[in-house]
């Protein structure tokens, strides 16, 4: 696999829902990654181009380990200081990935790319995936990109790495919509009722 260092966003948003598909983040939900088909969908709904062997179709082992992989993922987005993000996310890297080359794009331009080890297994290759990400976050946005879900009562980190910046929420659609309907339900039970005409 070659990693593009440009494309940060794609292996941030793998840590992110990564991270996030914990039971200990979605409770009641349960496990994002139940079993290996479900690691394959995910991978393949990530577009994350791994070269390992049997990527296409992962083990229980391939499973457990990639499990594993979030607690270290999760520590790179509650890292206190960016030094702490930079070294964190630089061992992701080295899981499997090499030395930066120069590859060409699809237009034909040079671009810089990690490839990673020739039979990396597929949770070193997935690691200097998002390793690779999330240090192109650091790079291009800053370390303040990586927060805490901002929902009262949700374990959730992430990676922001919208244009404006100023993402809350860990899922949006989860999240962000829980908290809007409570506050949206708050201001209503607040409002002042009209008099009923007799």
């Amino acid at each position: 696999m070659r990693i593009s260092i440009r494309d940060y966003a794609a292996g941030a948003a793998v840590a992110t829902e990564l991270v996030n598909g914990s039971p200990s983040v979605r409770g009641a939900a349960g496990e994002a990654l139940p079993d290996p088909a479900a690691l394959a969908e995910f991978l393949a709904g990530h577009d994350v181009p791994l070269d390992a062997p049997g990527a296409r179709n992962p083990t229980v082992n391939d499973l457990h380990q990639v499990r594993l992989l979030r607690r270290e993922v999760r520590a790179v987005l509650e890292a206190a200081t960016e030094d702490d993000a930079v070294a964190a996310a630089g061992v992701l890297a080295g899981w499997a990935g090499l030395a930066p080359v120069l590859g060409r794009d699809a237009e034909g331009g040079w671009r810089w790319e990690v490839p990673t080890r020739a039979g990396a297994p597929l949770v070193a290759e997935l690691a200097a995936f998002v390793g690779i990400g999330l240090l192109g976050v650091v790079r291009t946005l800053g370390h303040d990109r990586f927060r805490a879900c901002a929902a009262p009562g949700c374990r959730g980190v992430f990676a922001d790495t919208s244009r404006a910046g100023r993402r809350r929420y860990c899922t949006p659609d989860a999240c962000g919509n829980r908290v809007n309907v409570a506050n949206h339900r708050a201001r209503r039970t607040s409002e002042p009722k009209e008099a009923s005409p007799r």
